[in-house]
């Protein structure tokens, strides 16, 4: 779809406040330098942020032999965000101020064969109702919403349109929030989530080509090339959880057979535990998180067996990572997502041996494997942050509006 200059100017909007977010204070030069956009659009671009009341003037810094430049920094008071993080067995949900410090938490376990959209949109409207009431911030002062989901989602409609783990098409989600939760709302999945969180905050900050894999009951592969976020021509870019690792393999939710997913996803893992010790105290049968939490401990206390179930993911998930490599020649692989979290460096460790054993010498040479270093949730934080930018999107269509009845009134009569 191609983009109009109103798209362009949002998307600019964007990235001088993401600047300014990540930077504050910085003055109008140091912005204009670090987005590679002229001193004149920045200097507009600085106003009209000041104008929507997200940014403030700080003050000013000495220049070499010039006036004294004027700073800027994210008036993060003035408004607070709402960042959703909704997986097969949790609801975790994080209230941000505009300079994206987390104010509220709120954790819910998914009960299981409670999946249906109306019992779920119920959670998450209780979720977002419970961390603007324990923040203190005023309901009017949020801007929005961000609602990440499993599976493929139509961001612009607000659809759910395939959650292979729950069964769900072509769920209109936004709507059925709507009737709960008063505040603009905005779609997406934990890929593009995820991988927004590591652009702004974490290992792929500066890096132009880069991949986060989501780890947890579902797998997949947030990506960015260029320096942006890749979404694909219908928003499904990323389903590498969904390709072929092992022909004719276990069966997958999604229909196929032997995919990624099913090796290293939180059901893949626990499969993974079942087939070397059927007996293992460290499955739980009917719990993923309490599994995997298991084998996490035992794994540090050097317990041979949750030793090898780490190994036997790592060949897996190295084999699968080292595809994205030789296709994709990104400067980092991230490790994210509550299973990642929890494995941590033993899953690393093994990981990084795994593909170098499978990936080309001169892509993997370029590459870095890590951990995500973001402290907080990524995927409620990436979701504020598309909560921010719709914010941004209709402050600028109501700025164009304005602007055109301006023009109006003050055209000559014909």
């Amino acid at each position: 779809m191609k983009r109009t200059s109103r798209d362009i100017r949002t998307a600019n909007r964007y990235e001088v406040l993401r600047q300014i977010i990540a930077e504050s204070p910085t003055s109008r030069q140091e912005l204009a330098v670090a987005t590679g956009l002229s001193l004149a659009t920045v200097a507009t671009l600085v106003g009209e942020l000041l104008d929507l009341g997200l940014i403030t003037e700080v003050g000013f810094e000495d220049s070499a032999g010039g006036r004294p430049r004027g700073l800027v920094a994210v008036d993060a008071p003035g408004g607070a965000l709402v960042g959703v993080d909704v997986a097969e067995t949790y609801l975790h949900v994080e209230l941000f101020d505009l300079a994206l410090n987390v104010l509220a938490r709120a954790d819910e376990d998914m009960r299981p064969g409670e999946s249906r959209p109306e019992q779920v949109a119920a959670q998450i409207a209780a979720g977002v109702a419970s961390v603007v009431a324990r923040s203190g911030v005023e309901p009017a002062r949020v801007l929005g919403v961000g609602v990440s989901v499993p599976g493929q989602v139509d961001r612009d409609a607000g659809v759910a349109e395939y959650a292979p783990n729950w069964g769900w098409h072509d769920v209109p989600l936004r709507d059925l929030l709507a009737e709960h939760i008063g505040h603009p709302l905005y779609l997406d999945n934990p890929l593009r989530a995820c991988m927004v969180a590591e652009l702004w905050f974490g290992a792929a900050r500066g890096r132009g080509d880069a991949v986060v894999v989501n780890l947890g009951t579902g797998v997949g592969a947030g990506l960015a090339l260029g320096g942006g976020l890749h979404r694909g021509v219908s928003n499904s870019a990323g389903e590498w959880g969904h390709t072929t690792l092992v022909l004719d393999g276990r069966r997958c939710h999604c229909g196929g057979q032997g995919c990624v997913e099913t090796y290293v996803g939180a059901p893949g893992i626990m499969q993974n535990l079942r087939e070397l010790s059927p007996d293992s105290a460290l499955l739980h049968s009917a719990d993923q998180t309490a599994t995997i939490d298991a084998l996490a401990r035992a794994a540090a206390e050097d317990d041979p067996v949750a030793l090898k179930v780490v190994h036997e993911t790592a060949r897996y998930l190295g084999a699968g990572i080292s595809d994205l490599i030789n296709l994709l020649n990104p400067e980092v692989v991230v490790l994210s997502s509550w299973v990642a979290a929890r494995l941590g460096e033993p899953l690393l460790r093994e990981v990084r041996q795994a593909v170098a054993r499978h990936a080309l010498r001169r892509p993997l040479a370029a590459t870095e494997i890590v951990l995500s270093p973001i402290p907080t949730d990524p995927v409620s934080l990436g979701a504020a942050t598309f909560a921010l930018e719709g914010a941004l999107g209709s402050a600028g269509q109501r700025t164009a509006r304005r602007m055109a009845t301006a023009r109006s009134r003050t055209a000559p009569p014909s």
